[in-house]
C-alpha cells in the first residue's frame, strides 16, 4: 500500500488515507483497535486487518453490539475506532452510543461513512441526512467532517489523541485535494479558503466545500465577493468565526450535505440570535426530505445543493 505522504495532496480515495493513517498510528501505539460491521471491504481496511490481525474485529451486521464491544475495550485501556455506514452509525445505534459510550464518559470513536448524498446508489435506506442533527444532541460529543485527504489524516490523529467519544463523518471515495500535507488543524476551528466582504458561505464536508468554491466564482462574475469557510467541526462549532463573519459581511449562507433541521444552519442561527447580530441567514441543505437512489451529480442537483443554488441563495439574502 502507498505510504501516507504519497497519498496526501492528491485526489485519492479517502478510505485509503484513513486506512494508512490507522496503520501508522497502530505501528506506534498498541492501544488502537478497529471494529467494523461487515464493511471491511467498503471501508478499505483490509490492509489494516492483514497487518494487525489481533487489533481488528469484524463484528458482522451487529452495529449496536459493535458499540458495546467498543465501550468494553475502552474499559481495558484501548482506543477503539468503530466503523459502519453513517445511516447505521447514527439512527441504528444512537441509544447504545449515547449511553454506553457518551453517558459513561468513555473513549469510543464512531466512524460513519457515506454522509448524505454520498451514499448515491445505495439509496434512501443508506442515506444519512439526520446523523448530524442526532449527534449534535449528545452532550459533549465531538463531531468532525474532514473535507479532503490531508484533513482526514489530521483529524484521525487529533481524535486518537483526544480523550472522549467522537463522531467522524467520513467520505469513502476520491475527493479533490484542498489542503497541503503540512496544513495544521484543530478540533473546533474552521478554515477560511476565500476572503470577501459581501457574503459568507459556511460549508461542511467535501461535497459542499467544492460547491461553495464554485458558487464563489459564480458570484464573482456578478461582482460579489464571497468568503468561503470550511467548518470542519460540527461540535464544538467555531463560534468566534460566526460572530466575526456576521459582523463583517452581515450575510451568511450555510451549506451542508444533511438535513437543515438540526444541522449547522441551526447552530449558526443560534449564535446569531444569542449575540443579537444584525445578520441575514440563508440555508442550503436537504429540506426535510428522504433519500433516494441516484448519481452524485443528480442528487446534488435534485436536493438543491449545487453551486448555482448556493449562489442564488446568496443573491436572495443580499437583496
Amino acid at each position: 500500500m502507498a505510504g501516507l505522504k504519497s497519498l496526501l495532496g492528491e485526489n485519492v480515495e479517502i478510505r485509503k488515507v484513513f486506512c494508512e493513517k490507522m496503520c501508522e498510528i497502530a505501528r506506534r501505539d498498541g492501544r488502537l483497535m478497529y471494529l467494523d460491521a461487515d464493511l471491511v471491504g467498503s471501508s478499505g481496511m483490509k490492509p489494516f486487518l492483514k497487518e494487525f490481525p489481533d487489533r481488528g474485529i469484524d463484528v458482522g451486521i451487529a452495529e449496536a453490539n459493535m458499540v458495546g464491544i467498543s465501550a468494553g475495550l475502552c474499559l481495558e485501556g484501548y482506543i477503539p475506532f468503530a466503523h459502519t455506514f453513517g445511516i447505521f452509525a447514527s439512527r441504528r445505534v444512537f441509544d447504545q452510543f449515547f449511553l454506553a459510550a457518551n453517558y459513561a464518559k468513555l473513549n469510543v470513536k464512531l466512524v460513519g461513512s457515506d454522509p448524505g448524498v454520498a451514499a448515491t446508489y445505495n439509496g434512501g435506506t443508506h442515506m444519512p441526512f439526520e446523523d448530524v442533527g442526532l449527534m449534535r444532541m449528545i452532550p459533549g460529543l465531538v463531531i468532525v467532517e474532514p473535507s479532503d485527504a490531508a484533513s482526514t489524516a489530521a483529524f484521525v490523529d487529533l481524535l486518537f489523541e483526544y480523550y472522549g467519544s467522537a463522531y467522524l463523518r467520513l467520505h469513502r471515495k476520491a475527493r479533490p485535494a484542498v489542503y497541503s500535507r503540512d496544513e495544521k488543524f484543530e478540533i473546533g476551528r474552521s478554515k477560511t479558503l476565500a476572503d470577501g466582504g459581501d457574503v459568507t458561505l459556511i460549508s461542511l464536508g467535501s461535497i459542499m466545500l467544492e460547491e461553495s468554491l464554485k458558487a464563489a466564482d459564480i458570484l464573482a462574475s456578478d461582482g460579489i465577493k464571497a468568503t468561503v469557510i470550511d467548518a470542519l467541526t460540527v461540535k464544538p462549532f467555531d463560534r468566534e468565526m460566526v460572530i466575526r463573519e456576521a459582523k463583517k459581511t452581515g450575510h451568511i449562507v450555510t451549506c451542508e450535505n444533511c438535513n437543515v433541521v438540526g444541522g449547522i444552519a441551526a447552530e449558526v442561527a443560534s449564535i446569531i440570535t444569542d449575540e443579537a447580530l444584525p445578520c441575514r441567514l440563508g440555508k442550503i441543505g436537504v429540506q426535510d426530505r428522504f433519500g433516494q437512489v441516484g448519481s452524485l451529480d443528480y442528487l446534488i442537483e435534485d436536493y438543491e445543493l449545487s453551486a448555482r443554488h448556493i449562489a442564488d441563495k446568496a443573491l436572495e439574502i443580499l437583496k
